[in-house]
This record gives C-alpha cells, sequence and structure tokens, in this order.
C-alpha cells in the first residue's frame, strides 16, 4: 500500500509564549451565577486533557523549530516523495555519483513477487529527483558490496515466499538431480516433473543446470610391468532444486531416499539423468534464495548481469577484502536452509564466483575488514539461524580459516537485530555493538553498547554507555567529525505492541558517552536504513512493521517516507563550512591528493570516508580513514595510508572539517 507523506505543520504567525500581562487580576473577572461556574469548570475539566495534548505539540513544534534548538540538537525534514517513486525501501547504497539506490526488489509484497513486479529507485539528493531503473530479478534481501570501480555488486534475492505452519497444502523439499554424462550439461526448466518408484510426481519450482559428470583415467600395470588399457570413471555431477507435489496432502511425504525418474527424458538421457529426493515434507517452507548477480553500472545507471554464485542466498552479506574482491557469506538457500558455510569469492576483474574459507554464520552477520585482512564478526546478525551456533564474536582469518573467539561481551544472547560498527578513524581498530534482541520474535531487547580494542594482544569487549531504552533495528552512521549519528529502532520484535522508539542521539568515541540529537518524526524499525550524503546530511529510509497499532490487531504496512536529518554543525555553521576546490579524482602513485582552497587555514582535519551499502542494519561498507593534512598558502594535501586493509581499494568521500566539526561538503576521489 502506497503511503501519502505527512504534510508540515503550520502555526499560527500570533503565537506567542505567555507573559505575565497574559493572566488577568481575578478581582477583574465578571460576576457568574454559580450554575454557570460550574458548567464552564465541568467544559474545562472535560476539554483539559485535549487541550494539553494540542498546546503541547504546538509548544513542541515551535520549540524544535527554533535556530537555538537545532544548532544544539539538529532537525528533520520529510522529503515530498512523487507517488510513482514510492517504494518499499529494503537497501540503500550510495554511489560515487552522488546519486542513492533504493532497492526493494518486490518489498516484502507476495503480490508484487507473483507478478515478478521489481523495483528499483535512483534519488538524486541533490536535485531532489527520482528515476526508475528496470529491475532484472527479485533483490530483496539480496547482499550488496560496493566495487573497486565504482559499481556496486547485488548478488542473491528471493526465488520464493515462505509459506507457515498451515499454510502447506503440497509437500515440498530438495531434490537432488545426478548427471553421469561426461559429454554435456543438463538444463532442466522450471516445471520439470519428477516420478518416485511409486508413481507420485513431484515439480520443479525453478530452473536447474547439471554440469557434465567427471571423467577420470585410471593407468594401470600387470605383474610383468606392462601397461593394461586405461579404466575410465565417471563420477556423476550433481545440482539441487526445489520440488512441490502435484497432488495435495500427506501421500506425498517422505523421508526416505529414492531414483526418480525425469518425465519426458528417454533412452541414454534418461539413464545418465535422474532425480534423488531429499527429505520432503508439510513443513513450514522458508523463502528461498537466488543465485544470480548483477553489477549496477552508476554511470550507464543499469543493472549488468555477471556469473551467478555457485550457492543460492537469500540474507547474505557481502564484504569487500583488502585485494578488492568481494567475499559472499551466509543465507538461506535454495531449498530453504541456512548455508552450512560454502562461502564464495567474487573477482570483479573475471566476474566469475570461487569457493571461499568455510565458515558457518547466521544470516546476514555483520563482518568487518581489519588489521591483516582479517574479518571481525561482533556477533551481529539479522535473524536465520539457531540460537547455539554462530553466535559467538571473534576474528576470522581468512588465510588459515580460524576463528579468534572474543570474550567480554554482556547479553550475549540478545546480538540478532544489533547495529555494529567499524568506530572513527578506522586507524584506532575498534568495533562497536549497540542494542539488539534475542533470537527470532523474542520480546527481548537490551540497551546495551560495548566495545573492542583489535589492536591488543587479547581483545576483550568492554561496556560502553547504554542506549536510552533495550533496542532493536538501531541504525548507526558514521559522521565526519567522528562522532556516530544512531536513530531510531523499537523495543520488542518488528516494532510489535507500538514499540518504535523516536529518539537519536551522538556517540562520541573519544569520550566513550552520547549526547542527545532532535527526535525523528518517523518511526522505524524491521527493513529501515540511514546513511551519510555527500553534503554532510544523514537520510533515512523504509520500515516494515508486523502491526499497525498497539492492540497487534492490524496488520502492518510499509514505511514509505523519507526523513533527512541535519546536523547541529551544519545549522551552526552551514553558509560558512569549509570548502575544498579543485582536486584529482583518482589517487595518485604517492598516495596524495592536493585541492584549491581559499581558507587552508580553518581546516583541521581531513576523513577519507566509504559510501555506505546498507540492509537490515547492517553496514559492513562504511568507515572513516583519518588523512595526513599539510597546507599552502591556498590549497591543501591529504595523505592517505598504504594498508589496503585499512583502505580497501575503491570510491571514497573526502571531507574536512574545521575546529568546531563542521564538514566541508564532500570530494569524491578513486583509490586504485
Amino acid at each position: 500500500m502506497r503511503v501519502p507523506p505527512l504534510k508540515k505543520p503550520t502555526f499560527k504567525k500570533s503565537f506567542k509564549k505567555p507573559t505575565l500581562n497574559s493572566f488577568k487580576n481575578p478581582s477583574q473577572k465578571t460576576k457568574k451565577t454559580v450554575l454557570g461556574i460550574g458548567g464552564i469548570a465541568v467544559l474545562a475539566g472535560l476539554n483539559a486533557p485535549a487541550a494539553l495534548g494540542f498546546a503541547g505539540e504546538q509548544y513542541h513544534a515551535y520549540e524544535i523549530s527554533r535556530p537555538s534548538y537545532q544548532a544544539q540538537y539538529g532537525s528533520w525534514q520529510q522529503l515530498d516523495i512523487p507517488s510513482q517513486y514510492r517504494t518499499n525501501a529494503i537497501h540503500a547504497a550510495l554511489l560515487h555519483t552522488g546519486k542513492v539506490l533504493i532497492v526493494a526488489g518486490s518489498g516484502n509484497e507476495q503480490r508484487k513477487f507473483d507478478k515478478g513486479s521489481f523495483d528499483t529507485i535512483l534519488w538524486d539528493p541533490v536535485k531532489n529527483t527520482y528515476k526508475k531503473i528496470p529491475t532484472p530479478d527479485d533483490f530483496f534481501c539480496s547482499g550488496h558490496a560496493q566495487l573497486p570501480d565504482g559499481r556496486l555488486l547485488v548478488a542473491g534475492g528471493t526465488a520464493r515466499y515462505e509459506l507457515l505452519d498451515g499454510e502447506v497444502d503440497k509437500a515440498g523439499g530438495g531434490m537432488r538431480v545426478k548427471n553421469e554424462n561426461p559429454d554435456k550439461a543438463v538444463v532442466l526448466k522450471k516445471g520439470t516433473r519428477f516420478r518416485s518408484p511409486a508413481g507420485v510426481e513431484y515439480v520443479s519450482r525453478f530452473d536447474v543446470r547439471v554440469p557434465k559428470a567427471k571423467r577420470s583415467h585410471k593407468i594401470t600395470y600387470n605383474r610383468a610391468g606392462v601397461m593394461q588399457p586405461w579404466q575410465t570413471k565417471i563420477t556423476a555431477s550433481e545440482a539441487r532444486v526445489f520440488v512441490e507435489a502435484v497432488e495435495k496432502g500427506p501421500l506425498s511425504v517422505t523421508d526416505t531416499q529414492a531414483q526418480y525418474e525425469i518425465v519426458g527424458l528417454k533412452g541414454k538421457d534418461a539413464d545418465n539423468t535422474y532425480g534423488l529426493s531429499e527429505k520432503i515434507t508439510l513443513d513450514k517452507q522458508d523463502f528461498q534464495g537466488i543465485r544470480a548477480a548483477y553489477e549496477f553500472d552508476p554511470v550507464a545507471e543499469k543493472y549488468v548481469q555477471v556469473d551467478p554464485m555457485a550457492k543460492a542466498r537469500w540474507y547474505p552479506t557481502l564484504v569487500g577484502l583488502d585485494d578488492g574482491r568481494v567475499l559472499a557469506v551466509s543465507g538461506l538457500d535454495d531449498v530453504g536452509q541456512i548455508d552450512p558455510g560454502d562461502n564464495e569469492i567474487y573477482d570483479p576483474k573475471t566476474k566469475k564466483w570461487s569457493p571461499g574459507p568455510k565458515r558457518y554464520f547466521p544470516t546476514y552477520p555483520a563482518l568487518f575488514l581489519t588489521k591483516g585482512g582479517k574479518l571481525f564478526y561482533p556477533a551481529s546478525n539479522a535473524g536465520y539461524g539457531p540460537a547455539d551456533k554462530g553466535r559467538e564474536p571473534g576474528l576470522w582469518d581468512l588465510k588459515t580459516n580460524s576463528f579468534e573467539k572474543v570474550p567480554g561481551l554482556r547479553d550475549a544472547d540478545e546480538t540478532e537485530t544489533s547495529s555494529s560498527l567499524l568506530l572513527p578513524p578506522a586507524q584506532d581498530q575498534k568495533v562497536m555493538i549497540l542494542g539488539g534482541g534475542g533470537v527470532g520474535e523474542s520480546k527481548k531487547a537490551t540497551p546495551r553498547t560495548a566495545v573492542v580494542d583489535l589492536k591488543k594482544d587479547n581483545p576483550v569487549f568492554e561496556e560502553g554507555p547504554n542506549l536510552p531504552q533495550g533496542t532493536r533495528y538501531l541504525n548507526s552512521v558514521i559522521m565526519p567529525d567522528d562522532s556516530v549519528f544512531t536513530t531510531n529502532g523499537s523495543s520488542d520484535y518488528r516494532g510489535r505492541s507500538a514499540s518504535n522508539i523516536f529518539k537519536a542521539q551522538f556517540y562520541d568515541p573519544r569520550s566513550n558517552s552520547f549526547r542527545k540529537a532532535a527526535d525523528p518524526t518517523v518511526g522505524r524499525n524491521y527493513h529501515s536504513e540511514a546513511l551519510l550524503l555527500p553534503d554532510g546530511r544523514i537520510a533515512t529510509f523504509g520500515s516494515d512493521p508486523l502491526f499497525d497499532d498497539q492492540q497487534n490487531t492490524k496488520l502492518g504496512h510499509f514505511e514509505q517516507r523519507m526523513e533527512i536529518f541535519t546536523p547541529p554543525a551544519l545549522h551552526k555553521n552551514g553558509k560558512n563550512r569549509p570548502e575544498l576546490g579543485a582536486g584529482p579524482e583518482v589517487l595518485d602513485g604517492r598516495r596524495t591528493a592536493t585541492f584549491t582552497t581559499e581558507h587552508p587555514e580553518r581546516i583541521a582535519k581531513a576523513r577519507l570516508m566509504r559510501p555506505s551499502a546498507v540492509t537490515h542494519t547492517t553496514d559492513v561498507e562504511q568507515r572513516s580513514i583519518e588523512l595526513g593534512l599539510s597546507k599552502t598558502a591556498d590549497a591543501v594535501t591529504v595523505d592517505v595510508p598504504r594498508d589496503r586493509a585499512l583502505v580497501p581499494p575503491g570510491w571514497y568521500m573526502l571531507f574536512v572539517t574545521d575546529a568546531a566539526g563542521t564538514p566541508s561538503e564532500a570530494k569524491w576521489i578513486q583509490v586504485k
């Protein structure tokens, strides 16, 4: 359902704060009858709550619109999005063109999935214009990562929506398709039928390609040492596809393995290609993933298909590595089972995937690139997987495939739907986790924050300041002044029982403390995002509540409004912010870049900030790197560290700030 944007509140110009002269002397009151006075008193008593509430709202609106308030806490503004461009923002990524890619796919709407109606919107924050992008696959709940050339890799998504207990009327499960022909691969289209020895038929729900069988030769010798004719060995290849019984009811349920003929195949093809059933049941059927992968070209503004992944993935994390390749981790597979750890790596040079180190994680795990190319897992994740597996934080060495657990995390059973990030500046190698809840639909939510210093020989989580209350689905954004802006979330699963939290705050890593920010006017929980724009503001999108009322009787509707936060520094000094002039778009071989500026004396710090690619409160892309800074009379030169684990290749925003933390508008620069 499309949700129209709220109108901005309007106020009468005559609104004034009360003064002493506003109140009359009691002796000047006109005499009234007892009955009249009583009637007025009764009416006043009946209307007092509404009157006080209205007056309170009016005064609050007046208060937050004052320049002094905004200079201390910042301000929020809702965007007026034309109805044809409103969408269910499931994913958001900032591109090096300065535009934001908002990806919905089917947007958690079964009817759109059934129609094959998939959405992507490209938003220009400068011009506030929108463009629909043709979307070739259902990227709902996919993974994404920035590539070195500025393209965005998008992989995985939705092959099938879930069916809950009681909704499944046709037995379904996995069918392993075997191919014993070493001379050709086999492609079976969606709708292919598999027939059991007892004559029960099942139909495939997706296309499946089964590679050629492997042929190997073995050389043997007799006792006299004479070579014998080669012995040829054929090893069947295998692929898996989800199948569903043709007929309804329990007679199609099976938990025994058998060989199934493929209806329509004859002769040698029928001998070489067949099915082996896995468990086929009437149990709840989870979402199922796809193998498809695309690069979004921000210049041509279109998706470009690349080789698919080896495994289907729904809810995967894609994380960029120090050599520019991308690791795909976790997700639900093509039959709705969580991936056991068959991770894979994408090479943007060849556009192909290869096997990665095997390790299990729950879905959408937060993985941050740290020193030596290791990935740190703070235990943040977004949903699927057992409570007793893959939930402990630690450092993952991809080269040795070893995992060093990191202790000290309070409320360790409440890391699902938590927020986490590599704290600024990235050189400090500190990772923070904020809030989170219990596994699945748990009512648990924690206000806990904790920080781990990975530069220490034996890193341990240390307590941070508590959030105002237990919070799930919190979004956290690194700012150019090294603070962290956190906003929204809910205290219960998917905002249940009207539990949205209308709060925002800044975290200061230096003092390890929070300070208040202006409250958002739109509540956001599951399927919400926030990211930093090149002008220093923060854009917030999405929210997918389970219910629309406190009693949990009305099904929820997706929040399609967008809200922009302008930080206090831009209210204080927005008209006099530092400026960078002409400069390069590519970092030179000395890892330096020089930009003209009229007032170099005003520039105190420089930060290189990687653009976000965020979904399900998971944003492993954003990072802020401290830069060396030197000045001349009319220019500044920044010096970028050479450590690729600190500064992986790609496009970055270059911000400079003054002594008060006021940021410039960003300049885009590519690090190769």
